[in-house]
């Protein structure tokens, strides 16, 4: 039998149930689900030195566990010295087991790692996704700090299938995301 992960579980045995009766849905297939986490991060400082965007993506492929990918500026921009098709950052995009084996690790290990951590803020899109900042990346245990040339922060934005922000909030609250000041209503 293949590893499921833990958030998997605990999303079709609780959250689906608790979503369903929170918002009183009618089938199970209403119930928003969390569809991807992209991770971006974004190396001005490429622009001077190439080495930085190699470190970043390797960086990000350990934490990951998934091979990140560069992002190339899309055009010239003279007063910034970038010249279009220079790499500018990093992503990754996780889906299905490696998501959710991330999203574990971020709540469970990476975000208490914050100093004087207060919880993150609930300011959703509009549209149902949610965008956290993250301004270090060695409070994930994969990078070493011996290793760091240089420290950067990096985007992590939730993509779910809820109508609503509401819908997203309390499908991520669900997952254990630990948000400030949450009011049940």
């Amino acid at each position: 039998m293949a590893h499921i992960p833990n958030l998997r579980m605990k999303y079709r045995e609780e959250i689906i149930p608790a979503l369903t009766k929170e918002f009183s849905y009618h089938s199970v297939m209403q119930v928003p689900k969390l569809e991807k986490i992209v991770i971006n991060q974004g190396v001005g400082q490429a622009v001077t030195d190439k080495k930085i965007v190699d470190t970043a993506q390797d960086e990000l492929t350990l934490i990951t566990g998934q091979k990140a990918v560069q992002t190339m500026s899309r055009k010239d921009i003279s007063n910034f010295k970038l010249r279009r098709k220079m790499p500018i950052g990093v992503k990754v995009t996780l889906r299905r087991d490696t998501m959710y084996e991330f999203l574990e690790r971020l709540i469970s290990v990476a975000l208490p790692r914050i100093r004087d951590f207060k919880g993150i803020n609930s300011k959703f899109d509009g549209r149902g996704n949610y965008t956290l900042g993250i301004t270090e990346q060695i409070i994930f245990p994969e990078i070493d700090i011996d290793k760091i040339g240089k420290i950067l922060g990096m985007e992590i934005t939730f993509v779910t299938s809820a109508k609503s922000d509401e819908e997203a909030f309390a499908l991520l609250r669900e997952f254990g995301l630990p948000f400030k000041n949450i009011k049940k209503n």
